[in-house]
């Protein structure tokens, strides 16, 4: 860029984009007031300033910088919702908060979509236990289609991989000669997540797969999630698993049917996005001890789980947790792995 540049001021910018920028705030604030309006009809009671923001005829910014995110933080608007998702019958077809969370997901504004993925933890949670008692949960099903579909468009249905290094490959830091072409020295891409294919029913066979991928997608906006959102998953992980800990495997209750009470499957594809999110629980927020405590019991009740199962990929995956856990809980800040350390003993 040369020297004679002129700044950007907000004169430079041209009317046509400001008004572009006016029209984007007017229509997301628009569609928050109406998603606000059909939940406070679908909850009880309703905080005091959203209920003046949709009051108002012409909301605008200064009544609320972002609805949308006092939405997803209200703690009285998530017991709500939490306790509405958990009753008996919840997840029908016709449930109205089934419906609301569907339209508001599909009104594409993306702090909305946020307040829709707060709430996947407890809706996930209660499908995946009620499923096996063939009870109707088209609502659940219908949210789960929807979250799958967006991940399908926004990623145009490719995989999401990962270049892993290779030893045989040389370093930057080092002279090496012209490295050698074949199937050994090529670069090792490791699939996080397949390719994704446009499903529009719910279908056994593909259950784990779309429940997986829209974890997948909870994972990936987890940074924005509260507290009480994360702690819901921690709780049903430990449902999951059928189990408390390594020690009590012998004394779990059995339901009539002979299964474990809450236990489902756990494939490798439903599996992978659970641990990525208990990762974030143990490491991303190391302040929160709450946290921290539930996200470490739900691996150490995962990690029964895959002893009980013989499930290699699992335990490695689960024990990996639980020691970085112990790491976090007892830190040892005087150890330094790159630090010479002085003996008078020679080692041969």
């Amino acid at each position: 860029m040369s020297d004679n540049s002129e700044p950007t001021t907000p004169s430079s910018i041209s009317s046509s984009e400001q008004t572009t920028s006016i029209s984007l705030s007017s229509d997301s604030l628009f569609k928050t007031k109406l998603a606000i309006e059909s939940l406070s009809s679908i909850i009880p009671s309703f905080p005091h300033d959203l209920l003046f923001f949709i009051s108002s005829s012409n909301p605008s910014p200064s009544l609320n910088p972002n609805p949308a995110f006092s939405l997803l933080h209200d703690p009285q608007v998530a017991f709500q919702v939490s306790s509405l998702l958990r009753q008996p019958n919840s997840g029908a077809g016709d449930n109205n908060l089934c419906r609301w969370l569907y339209d508001t997901f599909q009104s594409g504004d993306p702090n909305l979509q946020l307040v829709v993925l707060c709430f996947l933890p407890i809706i996930v949670g209660v499908y995946l236990s009620r499923v096996a008692l063939h009870k109707p949960l088209a609502g659940f099903e219908a949210i789960l289609l929807a979250l799958y579909a967006h991940e399908t468009t926004s990623r145009a249905g490719q995989p999401i991989t990962v270049n892993v290094p290779d030893l045989s490959h040389p370093s930057v830091y080092h002279e090496s000669k012209a490295p050698i072409e074949n199937n050994a020295t090529r670069l090792n891409l490791t699939v996080i997540s397949p390719s994704l294919e446009p499903h529009g029913t719910m279908r056994s066979t593909r259950r784990a797969r779309i429940v997986g991928v829209a974890l997948e997608l909870y994972y990936s906006k987890i940074s924005s999630m509260p507290i009480g959102s994360k702690m819901d998953f921690c709780e049903f992980c430990i449902v999951w698993a059928g189990q408390e800990d390594e020690r009590d495997v012998d004394k779990e209750r059995e339901s009539n049917n002979g299964g474990k009470e809450g236990r489902i499957p756990l494939p490798w594809e439903l599996l992978q996005p659970v641990l990525r999110i208990l990762g974030h629980c143990l490491m991303g927020n190391k302040k929160d001890k709450e946290l921290f405590d539930a996200a470490l019991a739900a691996c150490k009740s995962l990690y029964a789980r895959s002893m009980h199962d013989i499930n290699s990929k699992a335990l490695l995956a689960t024990g990996s947790l639980l020691r970085l856990g112990k790491m976090t809980m007892e830190p040892n800040d005087e150890y330094d792995p790159t630090e010479i350390q002085k003996s008078n003993v020679l080692t041969i």
